[in-house]
């Protein structure tokens, strides 16, 4: 079995945003269409938790099917190849097994309405219909569609697949397409803008939702997840081209006083005697020199980062000296060159430490340097206070 992720997640990131960027920028200078034509959009919450959709009948006539409550499959708990799962879970089950079935059973017994409704999915977990501390998963869905000349953007709130996102697409273009009604010609260019304003999991076929791979136990609404959205998108774009009002739908739920957290607050952060928070750890050797491609590490007695997240901020800078005497910014902790890693002492300690490292870009400038931390530390009475410290200083050759 192929395994996709990439070892180092520092390394990861950067080799998948600069290819991202590299297209962007090859596809922006290569454009030649301007977009042409009025801004406009239709925005409505829908009830995707038992929508009645109409859908053709083999032999003509329309049939009337729903959406589920949210239900995620055994096959979800799988992943996928470069995200495996744990246990016995795998792709492609549509039957479960015993024990799972009595671990959910444990956290919610299902309806007969549900597995129906679901089928031919196993619900491992009854999100939809599980409501303590507060919904497992939404019910209410916002779907808009937005246009920016003859550039058409469906705002979806999840995941689809490929053969999905065709699928709406070209459902989409009929309807703004159409001989009497649309008011696009057939140069219009529609684009799908995935995980748009919330996240319900992934959307398939109906094909692949049979299957019960990772992506079909995952379209959480049931088998008639993908023509719900293509029925409500068509109405938006009708909508849109006629220059109609839409209906905002439900209200969402606001769940801002029902949020809770496993994860512990800080309680307080410490030194060992004698020693500030910022101060240095490791410091760079006194008169060193390095040269480009090398790096150079620097670890600081620090704090909880939680206490502030620097926003807008760093918690680590590199400085190069001008003039001889004075420092200004080179680099900071949103450049992949330099890397901030924090650490406690040791388990239930409230002393830690952050090691800075930067790794000198080809592209630096000769020089002499130095490595600062920003951080926040908190007192036992919950006071918050700003510490800086800074490295030697050392010459980039």
């Amino acid at each position: 079995m192929f395994i996709y992720s990439y070892p180092d997640e520092f390394e990861s990131t950067r080799i998948i945003g600069e290819r991202q960027c590299k297209k962007a920028v090859e596809l922006f200078d290569k454009a030649s269409e301007q977009l042409k034509g009025k801004v406009d959009y239709r925005h409505a919450y829908l009830n995707f938790s038992s929508l009645e959709v109409s859908l053709p009948k083999v032999g003509g006539g329309q049939e009337v099917v729903k959406t589920c409550p949210a239900a995620m499959g055994f096959s979800f708990a799988a992943g996928t190849p470069d995200g495996l799962g744990a246990f016995d879970f795998n792709q492609g089950d549509d039957k479960g097994n015993a024990f799972w079935r009595v671990v959910r059973n444990l956290i919610r017994t299902l309806s007969q309405e549900q597995v129906k409704c679901q089928l031919p999915k196993p619900i491992l977990l009854d999100t939809g219909e599980t409501k303590k501390p507060y919904d497992w998963a939404p019910s209410i869905l916002p779907v808009q569609i937005l246009q920016i000349g003859q550039l058409v953007i469906l705002s979806v709130p999840g995941e689809f697949t490929t053969m999905a996102g065709r699928r709406l697409r070209d459902a989409v273009k009929t309807v703004l397409t159409s001989k009497g009604h649309g008011k696009f010609d057939s140069n219009v260019h529609i684009v799908i803008a995935g995980l748009t304003n919330t996240y319900s999991q992934y959307v398939t076929t109906i094909e692949e939702y049979r299957v019960q791979r990772y992506e079909g136990a995952s379209t959480l609404y049931g088998p008639h997840t993908l023509d719900a959205y293509i029925q409500e998108f068509k109405k938006l774009a009708a909508a849109l081209i006629s220059g109609q009002a839409v209906e905002p739908g439900l209200p969402l739920p606001d769940l801002l006083d029902k949020q809770i957290s496993l994860l512990p607050p800080v309680v307080v952060d410490a030194t060992p005697f004698g020693v500030n928070f910022g101060d240095v750890k490791t410091d760079i050797p006194s008169n060193s020199t390095f040269k480009k491609g090398q790096l150079v590490t620097v670890t600081f007695w620090s704090a909880c980062p939680r206490n502030d997240l620097m926003t807008e901020g760093t918690f680590a800078l590199v400085e190069i000296l001008q003039n001889q005497n004075k420092w200004a910014p080179a680099y900071d902790d949103d450049d992949f060159s330099l890397r901030f890693k924090w650490s406690g002492l040791a388990t239930l300690s409230p002393e830690s430490f952050a090691t800075l490292e930067w790794r000198i870009p080809a592209s630096a400038v000769s020089g002499v340097y130095r490595i600062n931390h920003f951080g926040a530390s908190k007192s036992l009475l919950g006071s918050i206070s700003h510490f800086t410290g800074s490295s030697s200083a050392f010459v980039v050759a």
